[in-house]
């Protein structure tokens, strides 16, 4: 009889054979059985997360039921920043554990440890503001460059090189951090996190991994996964706080 999976569900705005997803599940561990499901709903904009906390739980709690998972991943940090006290709802209202974009990836850069960093996403310069005052809620100070991209979605047409190209520019006009944060999948730095740490000697966390971190450590789990950035290669303790 094979052995009996832990299954973690993600859900998304994004079509689970999206490219992005690609980069994602090629560090999930073996013994996972992960499920990536689009969140219900058209959205013409990121904005149009705002007021829709009752809708996605209410999908998230039939998706629990039908697929029997154990802990389950919200992505998508505008619908976070742009819904005060989501965190705590799903929280209180979901009966599994859940991680989010930002709460998940405040968690990691407290366990690193990080105090300012480099905000590296492809979100306008609103959203950019919202992040960063959410990241200030846990003692976390954070830049960021000027708005490059024409839209967000435009992240998914650089390369990697690219990404690194951008990271490296950007930390050029902001030396004085101790972490970069890459949030957004569709900017993908997954690559290349082991060699833009390596080369600018600094801890990154990026939103996808610091969420599977999470998730899978308050399933009492812990794994060593190379090639992924630091976080998930020294998988450190959960730090103490409401994550």
């Amino acid at each position: 009889m094979p052995p009996i999976k832990t299954k973690v569900g993600f859900i998304g705005n994004s079509a689970p054979s999206s490219p992005h997803h690609e980069s994602f599940k090629a560090f999930i561990p073996e013994d996972i059985e992960f499920t990536i499901v689009q969140e219900a709903g058209a959205r013409t904009s990121l904005y149009d997360a705002r007021g829709k906390v009752d809708s996605l739980i209410g999908q998230v709690k039939d998706l629990v039921q039908q697929h029997h998972w154990d802990g389950v991943i919200i992505s998508g940090a505008p619908k976070e920043a742009l819904n005060p006290g989501m965190w705590e709802r799903v929280s209180a209202e979901l009966e599994v554990p859940v991680s989010l974009a930002l709460r998940s990836s405040v968690a990691a850069l407290t366990a690193l440890p990080a105090k300012r960093i480099l905000l590296m996403t492809p979100v306008d310069d609103q959203l950019k503001k919202l992040y960063r005052d959410y990241l200030a809620q846990f003692g976390i100070d954070a830049v960021y460059p000027p708005q490059t991209l024409r839209a967000h979605s435009d992240a998914e047409n650089l390369t990697s090189s690219d990404v690194e190209a951008m990271t490296k520019s950007a930390l050029a006009q902001h030396a004085d951090v101790d972490a970069i944060y890459f949030q957004g999948a569709l900017l993908d730095p997954l690559p290349i996190l082991d060699k833009l740490e390596a080369e600018l000697k600094l801890p990154i966390v990026a939103s996808n991994p610091a969420m599977l971190w999470l998730i899978l450590s308050k399933l009492g789990l812990r794994y060593t996964i190379s090639g992924y950035g630091k976080l998930l290669s020294s998988w450190p303790a959960l730090p103490a706080g409401p994550f």
